[in-house]
């Protein structure tokens, strides 16, 4: 049995960034509008990402939207809406002469924090399943303890994606010098529960940071 192809699977990711608009086509061929922009910044971490979603969408442009060729693999695609006199396709050939321009450039990667949801979530994805997975609104459904969570997400978790977390972790405090920035973004990343009595956030992630990072060291 031939496996099947994920043929849009970095246009989808890119099209996931237009939450911020509701889906709503916001760029110019002049400039870059939030979604697109927070795509931009995350992809200047690995570039590689602009030049396989502007090679899709070449695919998918040159295939046809409508074409039972790429039917089911479009179904799966966020639907973004073009402004009037727009099409979905002269908005995506927009959104690949700015993954161009990118691609051309030798801009360096955003040092400045995250600016919309589908972004902080982008920046720490391994933050995020922690936070999302293990310390969500019900979790005291599942858990006794915030230690019982936290070894249970050890325990599921490989070795990779725990050193990923404690890099992120550090990143995410610093990125958010405010407590109210810090608590706005971690609720972003999915944190639906408070700290222990008298523990402050930026406490607690640090000493989560600092368990998982005693454990990886034996």
């Amino acid at each position: 049995m031939t496996p099947s192809i994920d043929r849009f699977r970095e246009l989808r990711e890119l099209l996931r960034s237009y939450t911020v608009t509701g889906y709503s086509f916001d760029d110019t061929e002049e400039h870059c509008g939030a979604a697109l922009s927070a795509y931009l910044r995350q992809a200047g971490r690995d570039p590689a990402r602009a030049a396989a979603a502007a090679a899709e969408i070449d695919d998918l442009l040159q295939t046809g939207l409508f074409s039972d060729e790429t039917a089911d693999d479009v179904d799966l695609l966020p639907h973004i809406n073009p402004p009037r006199g727009k099409t979905v396709e002269s908005c995506l050939a927009t959104i690949s002469i700015h993954l161009r321009k990118f691609l051309a450039g030798t801009t360096a990667p955003s040092q400045s924090p995250p600016q919309t949801a589908w972004e902080w979530r982008e920046r720490f994805p391994e933050l995020s399943n922690l936070l999302g997975s293990y310390f969500h609104q019900d979790y005291s459904l599942e858990y006794s303890s915030d230690r019982e969570a936290l070894d249970d997400y050890v325990s599921d978790t490989s070795e990779i994606n725990l050193r990923q977390v404690v890099d992120e972790i550090r990143e995410f405090l610093a990125f958010n010098d405010s407590d109210q920035s810090l608590k706005k973004s971690a609720a972003t990343l999915g944190l639906g529960v408070l700290p222990p009595d008298g523990v402050r956030l930026r406490q607690w992630l640090a000493d989560i940071r600092e368990i998982i990072a005693h454990q990886l060291r034996g």
